[in-house]
């Protein structure tokens, strides 16, 4: 079992930058890939980041591509997503989530069903 703890959550002016973390416990970290999903009210929960278990590949949803930026520290057992230049459309629970042998394996890093472990969500809202 991994248990995920996401925080950073907040309100934000548009234009402006957050961080969110995401905590990992349980079973080892290092060896799952990593991602941020997010669920605007409503509609669906929809792929935001991703991260290889090592770190060292990433792949982002095209609407936060140049914005969002998503990195790993193993030795913190924490996932991290820098959101820059915010949008009032970026307001959304986000989610941190943790799967083995997704990232490499074709477009399964998009299907939110392909996640093992789910944290339970931080909310983002920015004002316009």
């Amino acid at each position: 079992q991994v248990q995920l703890v996401e925080s950073g959550g907040g309100l934000v002016q548009a234009g402006g930058s957050h961080r969110l973390s995401c905590v990992a416990s349980g079973r080892t970290f290092g060896g799952y890939d990593m991602a941020w999903f997010r669920q605007a009210p409503g509609k669906g929960r929809e792929f935001v980041a991703t991260v290889s278990w090592s770190g060292r590949n990433t792949r982002y949803a095209d609407h936060v591509k140049g914005r969002f930026t998503i990195s790993r520290d193993n030795a913190k057992n924490t996932v991290y997503l820098q959101m820059n230049s915010l949008k009032p459309e970026d307001t959304a629970v986000y989610y941190c989530a943790a799967g083995g042998d997704i990232y490499w394996s074709g477009t399964r890093y998009l299907d939110d069903s392909k996640y093992d472990y789910w944290g339970q969500g931080t909310q983002v809202t920015v004002s316009s």
